[in-house]
C-alpha cells in the first residue's frame, strides 16, 4: 500500500483471538474510548474458519460491528490483531557487511528456525539497531492463510485494513504508554486457552513464546482438584487466588501443574533473550496481563519462581470510557491487546 493514497483517519482496533473478537476506537489525544465491543468465539469453529472455507470468522466480524458495538467507530480503517501463537517473531545480530544481502540472510533465519515452509509465510523484517560491526534485525513471519483470513473477514464487514499485527505487539503499545516501558521487560499475556509470552526492550519486542494454558485451564484445574462446578472454581480463583487463607494450599496445588507449563515457557524465552539477543541488559521486570492477571497472589508466584520483581499491569486508570457502560472489572483485561491496537499511530504504520 502506498502511503501517497492513504488518507490520514483515526485508526481502529480489531482483535482477533482464539476465543472471541474485540473492537475499540481511542481518541489517543484524550486517552477515551469512543466506541468498543466484544463477541465470543466457539475456538474449534474459528479453526475450521481459518483453515478451511467457512464463513464464520466474517459473519462474526459483521455481527459485532453491527449488534455489539457501545459508542461508535470514527472510521473503518483497522488495524488487525492476530494470535501471537501463532505467529512466529525474534530478533537476531549479523555483522554489518551482510546488510546488502539482508533479505537471503533473513530467509535462511526463517528455514532455520521456523518450522513451517518459508512459501507459506509473509516475512517482514527491519533493522532495529546497528553499531560498526553488527546490525540487529527484527523479524516477523506469519502463515498467509492467517493474514488473508482475517483481512477478508475484516473486508466482509467492510472495513479497510492497513496493517496487520501480533496481539502480543499491541499489548507492548500499550504498555510502554502505562507502564516504565524504558526498562527491559518479560511480558506474560494469560488469555482464556493459551499464554503468549514477550521480551519488551527499548520498544520492540525482541522474541517471543507461548504454551497452550490460559485462565480457563486454570478454573479447570480447581475444579477438578477441588470436585466443585467450574462457577464456584471461578469464584475462588479471582477471590482467594494464590493469596494466603484457608484455601490457598488447596488452590496452589490444582493450578501449579499448568502454572508451571507458563514459567518453563517464560525461562525459555528469558534465556534466548541472555544468550542469543543481550548479554549486556539485564532483565528488569515482569508484567502479567490479560484474563488470567486476575488471580490473586499470581505476581507473587511469578516473582518467587523467576527471582524477578513481577507484578500485574493495569493499564485502565489511563482509559476514559466517558459516557459509555465501562466493561465490567473481570471482563477488562480481555481488552488490553485491542487497546493497544486502537492506540497506533500513523506513525507506528508509516515507519
Amino acid at each position: 500500500m502506498s502511503k501517497l493514497f492513504f488518507t490520514d483517519k483515526p485508526i481502529v482496533g480489531l482483535d482477533i483471538s482464539n476465543t472471541g473478537i474485540k473492537v475499540m476506537a481511542i481518541d489517543t489525544k484524550k486517552w477515551s474510548v469512543v466506541g468498543y465491543g466484544a463477541i465470543d468465539l466457539d475456538p474449534t469453529k474459528l479453526k475450521d474458519s481459518l483453515e478451511g472455507n467457512s464463513n464464520y470468522l466474517s459473519d462474526n466480524v459483521k455481527s459485532l460491528i453491527k449488534d455489539k458495538l457501545l459508542g461508535s467507530l470514527p472510521s473503518n480503517h483497522v488495524v488487525v490483531g492476530i494470535p501471537t501463537a501463532r505467529t512466529y517473531s525474534r530478533t537476531f545480530d549479523m555483522p554489518s557487511e551482510v546488510e546488502k544481502h539482508l533479505k537471503e540472510a533473513v530467509e535462511l533465519e526463517v528455514e532455520q528456525y521456523v518450522p513451517v515452509p518459508s512459501s507459506t509465510l509473509y516475512i517482514d523484517y527491519k533493522i532495529i539497531e546497528r553499531n560498526r560491526k553488527n546490525i540487529t534485525v527484527l523479524m516477523s513471519a506469519v502463515p498467509k492463510t492467517i493474514v488473508d483470513k482475517c483481512v477478508a473477514a475484516a473486508e466482509a464487514a467492510n472495513l479497510k485494513v492497513i496493517s496487520v499485527e501480533p496481539g502480543i505487539n499491541a499489548v507492548a503499545r500499550l504498555l510502554m504508554a502505562v507502564e516504565d516501558g524504558s526498562l527491559p521487560t518479560v511480558i506474560v499475556d494469560i488469555g482464556p486457552a493459551s499464554t503468549d509470552i514477550a521480551v519488551l526492550d527499548s520498544g520492540t519486542i525482541r522474541v517471543t513464546g507461548g504454551v497452550s494454558v490460559g485462565g480457563n485451564t486454570l478454573t479447570l484445574d480447581i475444579a477438578k482438584k477441588l470436585e466443585i462446578t467450574v462457577e464456584n472454581a471461578h469464584q475462588l480463583k479471582v477471590l482467594n487466588g494464590l493469596s494466603a487463607g484457608p484455601r490457598q494450599n488447596k488452590i496452589k496445588s490444582a493450578v501449579e501443574p499448568s502454572l508451571m507449563k507458563i514459567i518453563t515457557e517464560t525461562r525459555k524465552v528469558i534465556r534466548y533473550y541472555n544468550e542469543r539477543i543481550r548479554d549486556d541488559r539485564k532483565l528488569e521486570q515482569l508484567l502479567v496481563v490479560g484474563i488470567g492477571s486476575n488471580m490473586p497472589g499470581i505476581g507473587d508466584y511469578f516473582t518467587n519462581e523467576l527471582i524477578m520483581p513481577a507484578r500485574v499491569a493495569s493499564p485502565w486508570q489511563k482509559l476514559d470510557f466517558g459516557k459509555l457502560p465501562e466493561p465490567a472489572k473481570q471482563f477488562r483485561s480481555r481488552f488490553i491487546t485491542v487497546a493497544g491496537l486502537a492506540n497506533i499511530t500513523n506513525e507506528d504504520i508509516w515507519e
